[in-house]
């Protein structure tokens, strides 16, 4: 094994030992402010987040603590190791076009998420002046083309575009690429009764087909889905619940990177479940200062605990 997978390794897994935890998140819910809240998260690496604003301010420096930390991790890594900080670091990516596009369209300007080198389009999409100008810069990006159809489609088709980069750069990621796939149409089909567009059919088609598409139910859904991605809906009877399926997958992903993080070899699978540990751990913190802005709280925290 090359030397540089071992210096990473061994820093991957250091830096998932400073998560916050479940435990944590859990007192954090139960505070009555955003401000309690956030005293919680002193001597974390979510220190300072939000100190000046509100819960969307707290909840994005959130995502850009985990950011920064895959830049961190991303100068330990040998040249091989980038294809898949850079696919994780994606999603944040997505999140840049995302907010351009709302703002583009009448929307507020919101700070972008300071990717750096991690980039992978970003740096040519983010001067489009007009959503005709950012569709055409996507087209000619690796994300390829948005398709028809409003914000909703967008992202849509951006967040199964990174869980495809995300799976080719992963291998382990796949199943669970496959799985927030099917959570994915299932909230457009069953929750948002929407017609999906072809560019998403097409995206989602090597995950898990598109016989999906003409679910009325989460039982059809359920059958209309790969073997292997059938039990994320087991007793889910209504669309209402899809949430609850959800929650149990990022229970399940995580469960699988912590058994990444204590079994596998130094190399890319103890990097990726670092990521995903602390992916998930910054998930959980924005759900417990979700809670605790709305008073205490959260079902969400108590279903994945």
């Amino acid at each position: 094994m090359n030397a540089d997978w071992v210096a990473a390794s061994v820093r991957a897994r250091a830096m998932a030992r400073r998560r916050v935890g479940a435990g944590t998140c859990r007192r954090i819910a139960g505070r009555s402010s955003i401000a309690e809240a956030l005293q919680d998260l002193e001597g974390t690496g979510y220190a300072g987040s939000g100190e000046e604003g509100g819960l969307e301010e707290a909840q994005r420096a959130t995502s850009d603590a985990v950011l920064w930390q895959l830049r961190v991790l991303a100068g330990w890594l040998p040249a091989s190791g980038t294809r898949l900080v850079r696919a994780a670091a994606a999603g944040l990516e997505r999140d840049n076009i995302l907010d351009l596009a709302r703002h583009l369209d009448g929307g507020p300007e919101r700070p972008e998420h300071d990717l750096g080198a991690l980039a992978t389009a970003w740096p040519r999409l983010r001067g489009a002046t007009s959503r005709e100008e950012l569709g055409t810069a996507l087209r000619r990006s690796r994300w390829g083309d948005p398709g028809e159809g409003g914000p909703a489609n967008l992202a849509d088709v951006l967040r199964i575009g990174w869980l495809r980069e995300l799976a080719a750069a992963a291998p382990q990621a796949r199943p669970w690429a496959a799985t927030a796939a099917a959570l994915t149409v299932g909230r457009l089909v069953l929750v948002d009764v929407s017609r999906p567009s072809d560019r998403l059919r097409r995206l989602v088609r090597p995950l898990i087909g598109d016989a999906w598409a003409e679910a009325a139910d989460p039982a059809e859904l359920r059958a209309a889905l790969p073997v292997a991605v059938r039990s994320v809906l087991n007793g889910i009877d209504r669309p209402t619940d899809l949430w609850r399926a959800e929650v149990r997958a990022v229970a399940a992903v995580e469960d699988d990177a912590f058994r990444l993080l204590r079994t596998a070899m130094p190399g890319p699978s103890v990097v990726l479940g670092a990521i995903v540990v602390l992916a998930i751990d910054a998930w959980r913190v924005r759900a417990a200062l979700a809670a605790a802005d709305a008073g205490g709280g959260s079902e969400v925290l108590d279903a994945v605990a």
